[in-house]
Formats: structure tokens, C-alpha cells, sequence
């Protein structure tokens, strides 16, 4: 199963594919940036991160997709600009018909570290571990986004999820 991780955003929109093979693992496939031009307008910078993801889509050919939830901090207009982007995600995936599983921070964090409330930092190194890689992967996005990745496939390889599946 090949699984599209995605860290919304409208400025930087992170993306992490992983290939899941029963008895073999998960393995990091690649990993990376969507970005947007500042200087352009915000309906502009939406259509280009759909246009984009659309592209990796069709590229990538996920069998799944792991969309971070939004988590709302201090700053309403950041969080309200990354609404926007994370629809034009969800409408993108959608129209590719890609299933959407969607994740908040705190089940990334359990899924990957087992500690609902872990910092950053050891969600990153965690994932660099179980993905034997030689190093974080940077940009931050693009490392949140292989995490939220990493969480649906440890979601759907738990045991709960093989018993829902059952006939």
C-alpha cells in the first residue's frame, strides 16, 4: 500500500509517501515541499498548491491519504489561511478519488513516539529510527508530513484495525 502523508498548509504544504508490504515493513519512497509564492494572491497560491498536489497525486498514485488535522494556536489568521489550504488538500484528493484518513497531532504523536503528548523533536527522530534514515528530513514540514504517514500505516497494521476488516 502506498501512503501520501500531508502536512496542510497554503505557504508550505509538506508531503511524505511511504510503501507498506505485509511481512516487509514500511519504507520511505520520497519525501517533500509544496510551495506557494508569497507575492501572489491568496486565491492564486490556492490554486496553485491544488494544481500541485493534484500533479503529485497523479505521479505518486497513493492507495491512501494521511491528512493532519488542525490544531489551532495563538494565531486565528495563520489558522484560518491553513483552513483554506487544507480544503483545497482534501478537495484535490477527493477529485483523485484517493481515501482520506484523517489524524490530529496528538494520534501522530502516539502512533509514532507512543506518547500522545511527545515533542517535536522526538516525533522527527522516531520517525528518522523506524524509517532507518540517515537523517531528520527537512523541511519540518516535510517531516511532519512522513510522520502523519507513518501514523496511518501503524494505524492500519494495528491488530484492532485487521479485526475491523474481518468478515
Amino acid at each position: 500500500m502506498r501512503i501520501l502523508g500531508i502536512d496542510p498548509g497554503y505557504a508550505t504544504t509538506g508531503f511524505g509517501l511511504l510503501q507498506t508490504e505485509a511481512g516487509a515493513g514500511v519504507r520511505l519512497l520520497q519525501y517533500g515541499v509544496v510551495t506557494t509564492p508569497k507575492e501572489l494572491s491568496f486565491p492564486q497560491r490556492l490554486e496553485i498548491l491544488f494544481d500541485d498536489l493534484s500533479r503529485l497525486v497523479e505521479v505518486t498514485k497513493p492507495d491512501a491519504a494521511a491528512v493532519e488535522e488542525l490544531f489551532w494556536g495563538h494565531n486565528i489568521t495563520t489558522g484560518i489561511g491553513v483552513s483554506h489550504g487544507r480544503g483545497v488538500i482534501l478537495l484535490a484528493l477527493t477529485k483523485a478519488r484517493v481515501p482520506v484518513f484523517e489524524y490530529t497531532p496528538m494520534q501522530v504523536k502516539q502512533a509514532v513516539v507512543g506518547y500522545g503528548k511527545a515533542e517535536k523533536r522526538q516525533v522527527m527522530d522516531m520517525t528518522r529510527r523506524l524509517l532507518h534514515m540517515e537523517k531528520v528530513a527537512r523541511p519540518d514540514d516535510a517531516a511532519d508530513a512522513i510522520a502523519i504517514a507513518l501514523c496511518h500505516a501503524r494505524s492500519q497494521s494495528s491488530l484492532l484495525a485487521k479485526l475491523q476488516n474481518t468478515p
